[in-house]
């Protein structure tokens, strides 16, 4: 297959809270609604949190996911893959629930545990639309995401052994990637991996173009032909950032879990808007940009008749 450039669309995420933007998606419609504007859009692989309908707070509870599963998975042929980074304070039981109630041919799987600090987004704003948001925010600055040895132990084995999931690995730092590297030599993990090169968050490695290049050097040299990576930068970083990976070899992930703008000072109405700026990038490019068919051959998935939603 000529190279095809998969595009990752994270439509909602844990870390946006309301106030951030009128235009994050909040209830099972909303989910729905975008995540299939996004799949409309070019995006092959839809990244998947699920929200409190009333007040927008991150939740992992599997019948909300299963409120706007069938939904997108009656509507379009994307790839769903469901996070299990879920959100504070969630304990990594509760992350999982959902991917293992619903099966998905993918899901995220975060590769070290680590600081995530989201509190100096509280300062920028006086007035909230929900009382649970600047404590949220600020809880932050004591919060430790938890992805141990154990922790990831288990993920592989309930839900990639026992549902035949396959993972997008999030990278935050280099230590990450030699981690991914000793399950890989264990044999708990098969290639082709799925590597997310994550940057710009608050606790792991910074937004920029020479710690990218580090990144895959790194992952080169660990995981030769074994791999395939995508790119998730947070904020303003994310346009420039997935441009980058393309023009280096890999893939691409946007969407308003990772960035609320669409240019400066300017908000992203939907999904379905980052995912189409990309993809004029990377047909500027002279690249392709993958459909869930060949996403799911790249990546050797199980097919969308093996999920249980």
């Amino acid at each position: 297959m000529a190279r095809k450039v998969i595009i990752t669309c994270a439509v909602t995420g844990s870390v946006h809270t309301p106030t951030m933007s009128d235009y994050l998606p909040i209830t099972p419609e909303q989910i729905a609604d975008q995540a299939i504007g996004a799949a409309e859009a070019g995006a092959s692989v839809l990244h998947l949190h699920a929200r409190n309908p009333a007040d927008g707070q991150p939740s992992p509870d599997p019948d909300v996911f299963m409120q706007f599963l069938p939904r997108i998975h009656a509507a379009t042929d994307a790839v769903v893959n469901i996070s299990t980074g879920g959100g504070m304070p969630m304990t990594v039981h509760d992350r999982m629930q959902a991917a293992l109630r619903a099966e998905p041919e993918m899901a995220s799987l975060n590769i070290g545990t680590m600081n995530f600090g989201l509190y100096p987004a509280a300062e920028r704003y006086s007035e909230w639309k929900y009382d649970w948001e600047p404590a949220f925010l600020e809880s932050s600055r004591d919060f430790v995401f938890r992805n141990t040895f154990s922790d990831i132990e288990t993920l592989l084995a309930e839900l990639g052994e026992g549902c035949g999931t396959r993972f997008e690995f999030e990278c935050y730092d280099v230590g990450h990637l030699y981690t991914l590297a000793h399950f890989l030599d264990r044999g708990l993990v098969k290639p082709p991996l799925f590597v997310q090169f994550v940057l710009g968050i608050l606790g792991g490695i910074g937004a920029d173009p020479d710690n990218l290049a580090f990144m895959k050097r790194t992952a080169d040299k660990l995981f030769g032909d074994d791999y395939r990576f995508s790119v998730l930068g947070a904020g303003r970083h994310q346009m420039p950032l997935a441009s980058m990976s393309a023009a280096m070899g890999g893939n691409v992930r946007v969407g308003l879990e990772d960035n609320l703008f669409l240019d400066k000072g300017v908000p992203a109405r939907n999904n379905a808007e980052e995912v189409t700026r990309i993809r004029g990038i990377l047909e500027g490019l002279s690249l392709e940009v993958a459909t869930p068919a060949e996403t799911r051959e790249l990546l050797e998935l199980k097919g969308r008749d093996q999920v249980a939603f």
